[in-house]
């Protein structure tokens, strides 16, 4: 494809992905609200694996040995699923569950900081005074943001904004290590293979509660908001942004996270009557401000 319409066509399926996860916030409280973190876990990761391995075999049917990974790349495709898939999501799921949509989602909105402080602790990147003093008004917001949270003690809804912090650190690393290999194997074999590797730890881990679950009480609209969660927002949104990320690079997808938040929030306030004080809305602003001058910290925002 031609570079200039990849560009193009990466933007718009970025800002596609970032409004449909968006939203996915305030359906994943409804849907942990109906079946609970491990039979959803459960579904998803044992869904994501067959269409994973299926879509794979099907793509690379003619070439079958196409589809086995160099065995060097294989301690990385293992980071990867253990790290993306099994401890991110796994955390992410848990923190959203004691947590709110909007909350959750401001939270993971600081995983580009964590991405710029691996890329220069690794080495790739030197950081500046103003990504400095982004990363710390960053930080500072999302303290202000929990700050009624924790001054009533240590709420459960606290521990898992606390989750899906170390979840955001988890994905930027995942990020960090996983781009080599999409751009050697493309989208899709890193979706399978990582899976491969952090999907069955999982599944044992939820096994129990997915067999205590009552699936036959389990409603048609909640079984669709299941399928658009596990298919759009879980499969082909990790496909499209794994490609993304390949064609736009880390440091310039990672900024288009930022939408997350309003657009959760928005979803948030109409579905599910979340409120928010101008303490919250200009906390936010912090957190997302210092996020884009620490993104942006060496040149001119």
């Amino acid at each position: 494809m031609d570079p200039a319409r990849a560009a193009r066509l990466s933007l718009v399926a970025a800002l596609g992905i970032m409004v449909v996860w968006g939203c996915n916030f305030a359906l994943t409280k409804y849907i942990l609200d109906g079946v609970g973190v491990g039979t959803f876990l459960f579904v998803r990761f044992a869904v994501m694996l067959v269409l994973g391995a299926a879509l794979l075999a099907y793509v690379f049917r003619r070439q079958p040995r196409r589809m086995l990974p160099r065995r060097a790349d294989l301690p990385r495709f293992a980071a990867a699923g253990l790290l993306g898939h099994f401890l991110h999501v796994g955390i992410v799921m848990w923190g959203i569950d004691l947590s709110t949509a909007f909350s959750s989602s401001l939270v993971l909105t600081s995983a580009p900081l964590f991405t710029l402080l691996i890329l220069a602790a690794m080495g790739v990147e030197r950081l500046h005074a103003r990504q400095v003093a982004g990363t710390l008004a960053a930080f500072a917001g999302i303290v202000l943001f929990l700050s009624d949270k924790f001054a009533a003690g240590f709420a459960r809804a606290g521990l898992g904004d606390l989750a899906l912090l170390a979840a955001a650190a988890i994905f930027s690393l995942y990020t960090v290590i996983s781009k080599p290999l999409a751009e050697r194997y493309g989208a899709l074999m890193l979706l399978a293979w990582s899976l491969a590797f952090g999907a069955p730890p999982m599944l044992l881990a939820c096994l129990p509660a997915f067999l205590a679950a009552d699936l036959a009480a389990v409603s048609p609209a909640l079984w669709l908001a299941l399928a658009w969660a596990i298919l759009v927002s879980s499969f082909l949104g990790w496909l499209v942004w794994t490609w993304v990320n390949a064609v736009r690079g880390v440091a310039r997808s990672a900024p288009l996270q930022y939408l997350m938040p309003p657009i959760a929030g928005v979803v948030a306030w109409l579905t599910l009557g979340e409120t928010f004080t101008w303490l919250k809305l200009g906390a936010a602003a912090v957190v997302m401000a210092g996020v884009a001058w620490a993104q942006y910290g060496a040149r001119a925002p």
